[in-house]
């Protein structure tokens, strides 16, 4: 039964390792990775003495804290808020209507918030009422971040409460029954049963989102940014993707990626000696 499970990563994980060699030669798809020219790290100087290089770190990092610090909180408090509700019927309105935009192809989802966004969009013509001039958000390399996090929110807030959810529900229910009995309120027992009760969970989480941190959705930011917008949304992901499949420059894009790689296996192994240390849940 485990073997498809180890023919997938063996294929899909492991065989595209062999891959990463092209960051150490001048790829030539004529000679093959076996046959191309060695030319050891010039590829990593090359990027790290580039003029971009501070540009999309830069970026990458904002918009990944940006996330960390809005996006990642949304979900745990939509499942709080959630689980307070009396109501069978408004939850699973609230629910479902929250889990759709996951659902949603992502391009349809750039194409609404473009489309939102525009010069005559309705979001453009509700804060005209405010003063504002009406030009299309996405033209504008400041407002980019405030839109990437918002709609990362609002496509994502239901499907990742789910975990928070069902962690919930694993919550002994006489300790509520005890803090009832002694006068708790609702807000004391969301301090100190339900959230410590789904600390574990939320530890877990916030280590693999910390791991993850520098692999921003780079398929949301391709469909969304431009050329006006490349100073604050032009991130490692988008820059390999350019690199590597627009410029055909194989072997420059391979060394970005493991960069970005290596960066980010570094972050997670932090993060799990933090979060061992304070609230001792990890990974390992």
């Amino acid at each position: 039964m485990i073997l498809p499970v180890i023919a997938y990563y063996a294929i899909f994980h492991y065989a595209p390792l062999y891959g990463t060699l092209m960051a150490f030669k001048e790829y030539s798809p004529a000679k093959g990775i076996a046959g191309s020219e060695w030319i050891g790290l010039a590829n990593f100087k090359d990027f790290f003495t580039s003029f971009y290089f501070w540009r999309i770190l830069k970026n990458t990092v904002i918009i990944s804290l940006y996330t960390l610090i809005f996006e990642f909180p949304a979900p745990i408090i939509l499942a709080l808020l959630l689980n307070e509700v009396r109501s069978k019927y408004f939850k699973r309105f609230a629910q479902t209507v929250t889990y759709m935009p996951y659902f949603i192809s992502l391009v349809v989802i750039c194409g609404i918030i473009v489309s939102f966004t525009n010069s005559g969009g309705v979001i453009n013509n509700l804060f005209t009422h405010f003063g504002y001039d009406g030009q299309a958000m996405l033209q504008k390399a400041e407002l980019f971040r405030p839109i990437y996090v918002l709609s990362e929110i609002w496509q994502r807030i239901g499907w990742e409460s789910i975990i928070y959810i069902a962690a919930l529900t694993g919550i002994d229910q006489e300790q509520y029954e005890a803090a009832r009995m002694d006068g708790a309120s609702r807000f004391k027992m969301i301090t100190h049963i339900t959230l410590p009760g789904i600390l574990p969970t939320i530890s877990i989480m916030f280590i693999l989102r910390i791991g993850n941190m520098l692999n921003v959705g780079f398929e949301k930011i391709i469909l969304l940014y431009n050329s006006l917008t490349y100073d604050t949304a032009d991130v490692i992901a988008s820059f390999v993707f350019r690199k590597g499949l627009l410029e055909f420059n194989w072997s420059y894009s391979t060394a970005v990626g493991i960069f970005n790689s290596i960066v980010n296996l570094t972050l997670l192994i932090i993060a799990n000696r933090i979060t061992r240390k304070i609230s001792e849940n990890s990974l390992w």
